[in-house]
């Protein structure tokens, strides 16, 4: 569910992007004065190139797109993925090594509640190994979680992998959509038509299209 809430947050640039070469234009061609945008396509930006760059700098891209605003979106998701990995590499590292010791003592038969001992620190505060079921008991519960861990730490690596694609896919296509007409007139049509089903029965419905 979080992967899913971060590439939904990362898609919404897609739709939306802002460069200095698109500009406004008084259009007077009709006796009125009408602003359109018009777009410097000497500006229009390499969409290759753009993820060239993305792909050996994240954020990259989006700089040279002129899409300034979306790098607090990139920065935020790699920082976020990359403090989810460190976490979880190293509780991961900390189980680990508290489930060898343990059962490394357990071979041994020199198991102790001696506060140094790995096994004894990840234990809660107050607990003792009797209080949680004895050697054999927290020797499960370590390897539980230690693979618990292992597993939400690769979830956090595959979460980084998927922003960086992402960060590149939104420098591909911000770079394609430069000249793509955003002009803001806009126009409703709606009007009424009959239609004519299979069997020539006659009914009435209402047509609407937008045109932009």
């Amino acid at each position: 569910m979080r992967v899913r809430i971060v590439i939904l947050v990362l898609l919404l640039p897609l739709a939306a992007y802002a460069h200095d070469s698109i500009y406004y234009q008084p259009d007077t061609t009709a006796g009125q004065e009408d602003y359109r945008y018009y777009v410097d396509l000497t500006k229009k930006p390499d969409a290759i190139k753009a993820v060239w760059l993305g792909a050996i700098v994240p954020g990259a891209g989006q700089i040279y797109n002129k899409s300034y605003w979306k790098l607090p979106i990139v920065y935020g998701a790699f920082m976020g993925c990359g403090y989810a990995v460190s976490m979880m590499q190293n509780r991961y590292s900390g189980y680990k090594t508290a489930y060898l010791d343990l059962y490394n003592d357990s071979q041994a038969g020199t198991v102790s509640e001696d506060p140094s001992k790995s096994y004894i620190a990840v234990l809660p505060d107050g607990y003792s190994l009797s209080n949680v079921g004895g050697a054999s008991t927290w020797m499960n519960t370590l390897k539980n979680r230690q693979n618990t861990y292992h597993r939400y730490r690769d979830y956090s690596i595959v979460a980084t992998v998927i922003v960086y694609a992402l960060s590149l896919i939104d420098a591909y296509v911000d770079a394609q959509l430069f000249d793509y007409d955003i002009s803001p007139d806009l126009t409703l049509n709606v009007e009424p038509q009959i239609y004519y089903d299979l069997q020539r029965q006659r009914s009435a419905e209402l047509k609407v299209a937008i045109q932009f």
